[in-house]
């Protein structure tokens, strides 16, 4: 009798402590969320899909679909209360309330700024010095690598008009650095640059996050579903670390499983993609990984009202909140 009562407990035993590391169970029916991505299918959003192969999304009752689609506005569904998440950089956070848009980063999921510029070696422009009477092209004069451009220029006391930016209407920067149709480029420091060297270019880069503390990629909601459905904030956050911790600490494991959501990681440009992974780990890692840096939300916004994006700073400290990681990464960090 005593050796059943002993199984009996095991069993009980065993059984909550996978209830717990699943975390609370979600709705009985699942909640069906659209997310923005703002870009193509990457390896760069392995995160996410690690949550859902593995399961995270759907113990949180959430069924998620990616929106990769550049037509689709995040930060203007998610202020108008149409979707509840988006994936932004950080810039559109300020720029979003400006307009009346009441929206929130509620995980800072880079944590370094990811703009860089770079050129090929022979250019020489190896600090942003350098780029003194050069020509810069950008994919546009908006967004992040628009920002990050011009933060450079205002943190290095570069005057603007000493350096020529082209608008080179598109994602185009790698063929117009190779091919030598401007003399640097404007773009993410763990994709272009790399397909470069890929390449076989020797190309140098000025890393944008050493000169300007400025807030990265991280994930948008709005202030009504902060007040009104902070658990589905929670559910949501919660499937996301989990699968933000298996990636950084199996980064190989969470390639593969990007496979199957990702054309092209194998075959010939696997090794390409391997190290656009690695190097966005490195942007990812932090203490309480998702917590935003008070200092950089200040700074982006004194950046912002400098050149002219933004008229006044207005409550920077509105536009985010550390509520929801601080409450949860401890959790997900000991495997709950």
């Amino acid at each position: 009798m005593r050796r059943r009562l002993l199984f009996l407990v095991s069993g009980i035993l065993a059984l909550t402590a996978c209830q717990a590391l699943a975390g609370p169970p979600g709705p009985a029916t699942p909640t069906p969320i659209r997310l923005p991505m703002g870009y193509i299918a990457n390896v760069q959003f392995a995160p996410f899909y690690v949550a859902v192969e593995k399961g995270y999304f759907a113990q949180e009752g959430i069924q998620l679909s990616f929106d990769y689609s550049f037509e689709t506005n995040g930060v203007q569904l998610v202020g108008a209360g149409q979707l509840p998440f988006a994936l932004v950089s950080g810039e559109q956070v300020p720029l979003a309330r400006a307009q009346g848009l009441p929206v929130v980063m509620i995980a800072q999921w880079y944590q370094r700024y990811p703009i860089a510029i770079f050129a090929r070696a022979e250019k020489g422009i190896r600090s942003p010095q350098d780029l003194r009477g050069k020509t810069v092209g950008l994919p546009g004069f908006f967004g992040a690598s628009y920002v990050g451009f011009k933060a450079l220029l205002y943190a290095t006391g570069i005057p603007e008009e000493e350096v020529r930016a082209v608008d080179l209407g598109g994602f185009t920067q790698v063929a117009a650095v190779r091919e030598g149709k401007v003399d640097a480029a404007v773009g993410y420091i763990n994709n272009e640059p790399l397909m470069l060297r890929r390449a076989g270019l020797d190309v140098t880069v000025i890393d944008v996050a050493d000169y300007a503390d400025l807030v990265g990629n991280g994930i948008l909601t709005n202030e009504r579903t902060i007040r009104d459905q902070p658990d589905l904030v929670r559910r949501f956050l919660r499937a996301f670390l989990r699968g933000l911790r298996d990636t950084l600490r199996n980064p190989k494991e969470a390639f593969e499983i990007s496979k199957k959501y990702v054309e092209g990681l194998s075959g010939e440009n696997e090794a390409a993609q391997w190290e656009v992974l690695q190097a966005t780990l490195l942007l990812w890692k932090a203490e309480v990984p998702g917590r935003s840096d008070p200092r950089a939300w200040e700074e982006m916004t004194r950046v912002l009202v400098r050149i002219g994006q933004l008229k006044e700073p207005g409550d920077i400290h509105a536009a985010y909140t550390n509520a929801f990681v601080e409450e949860l990464w401890p959790l997900v960090e000991r495997g709950r």
